[in-house]
């Protein structure tokens, strides 16, 4: 079988990385021999499992989803050495250019590689895989009108139901989302990971959701990845308001609430009618409205949202990182990671996701469901 150059490429970067971990760290270890190779038996084993995860869609069913499971906790520790092996080795470093290299301070680091290597996979993976903790964030509104003061919403973000994140794992998010009586819920992008005739029953809990006024939904990268008119349908049938740049007005106690949503910063990427697009999604708008609120999935809408005069931007996509060192990449390719922030006139709120993606692991970015309050500036 002739693979493309850019596979090829990679598998060869992965196998180096998992060569490096054992060149670096199995010798290092005061153990047997026989417990150095099962060692590097399971490096092998994971530089397997990595790639064999990634391609696992195309595998028939439950194959599928246990080769992703494999390869998904794999990718989780291999991350975690590799970083710590790579910081073991500056360490080294500095310790000889120091002078205090030693026979002591090599076994005693290389120890500790992979036993730090694996709480972070496992505190990660409970991290992960426990029901998202509630955040309370509120947001302070100029001119918010007296009936809106305490107007809430509650956002969850970056669920990613796929390979490991079934039914019963989103059938705990709702509850605790139904639990919060919020006035709205917001469900702001890549809900999914895969098709619909594969997902739908995983995703059907969805139709659960209970608010005032109901609950509301935007696209994220991760629907375009997986068929996102399928997605925008099947969401819609399951009873929540898609926003395709477009907004509702809700009235609450005698004063209104804009509530618009932009499809994913990059749709027009998949489908060119989809350009995500702020301004757009405020055509028709009626004057004099309390607040403008924008659910998009990425951060980086928010220069087009502040130009557009929202009032609030609700957003994910960052996961916060989702594990270290990843919370350091982010700011690569987004202005934020997480957390409120301000821009000109503009909030946004930058949810850490309520799910995960690829490895079930959460490290320094813990996930949330949020409770979104506007209050009186």
């Amino acid at each position: 079988m002739h693979l493309p150059r850019s596979t090829t490429v990679i598998l060869a970067i992965l196998a180096s990385l998992h060569a490096y971990i054992g060149w670096r760290i199995l010798p290092a270890l005061p153990v047997p021999l026989a417990v150095q190779v099962l060692g590097a038996l399971w490096l092998v084993a994971s530089f397997v499992l990595i790639p064999a995860s990634m391609m696992s869609r195309g595998m028939r069913q439950p194959m599928a989803d246990r080769v992703a499971w494999a390869g998904f906790l794999a990718l989780g520790l291999f991350s975690s050495l590799f970083v710590l092996t790579l910081l073991r080795d500056v360490a080294l470093a500095v310790a000889v250019l120091f002078g205090a290299g030693s026979e002591s301070l090599v076994r005693g680091t290389g120890i500790g590689v992979p036993v730090l290597a694996g709480f972070a996979a496992l505190a990660g993976f409970f991290n992960a895989r426990r029901v998202a903790r509630v955040v309370e964030v509120d947001v302070p509104i100029a001119g918010l009108p007296e009936a809106l003061h305490g107007f809430t919403i509650a956002q969850i973000s970056d669920i990613h139901v796929g390979p490991t994140i079934k039914h019963g794992y989103l059938n705990r998010i709702v509850d605790a989302v139904n639990a919060l009586q919020a006035d709205a819920v917001a469900v702001t992008g890549d809900l999914v990971d895969g098709a619909v005739r594969h997902l739908a029953p995983h995703t059907a809990p969805l139709a659960r959701l209970q608010a005032r006024h109901g609950a509301f939904f935007v696209t994220g990268n991760h629907e375009y990845y997986s068929g996102a008119h399928a997605w925008i349908a099947e969401v819609r049938r399951l009873g929540l308001r898609v926003l395709m740049n477009e907004h509702v007005v809700l009235e609450h106690d005698g004063a209104s609430l804009l509530l618009a949503g932009v499809t994913d910063y990059t749709a027009h990427h998949f489908d060119p009618t989809h350009r995500s697009d702020p301004h757009k999604a405020l055509l028709g708008a009626p004057e004099g409205v309390g607040v403008k609120v924008l659910l998009a999935h990425q951060p980086r809408t928010a220069p087009f949202a502040a130009r557009a005069g929202f009032d609030l931007q609700l957003s994910g996509h960052t996961h916060g990182g989702q594990f270290f060192p990843w919370n350091f990449f982010v700011p690569m390719q987004q202005p934020w990671v997480a957390g409120l922030k301000r821009l000109e006139n503009l909030w946004v709120y930058i949810s850490r996701g309520t799910g995960y993606w690829g490895p079930p692991k959460r490290f320094g970015a813990p996930s949330e469901i949020t409770r979104v309050r506007l209050v009186r500036a």
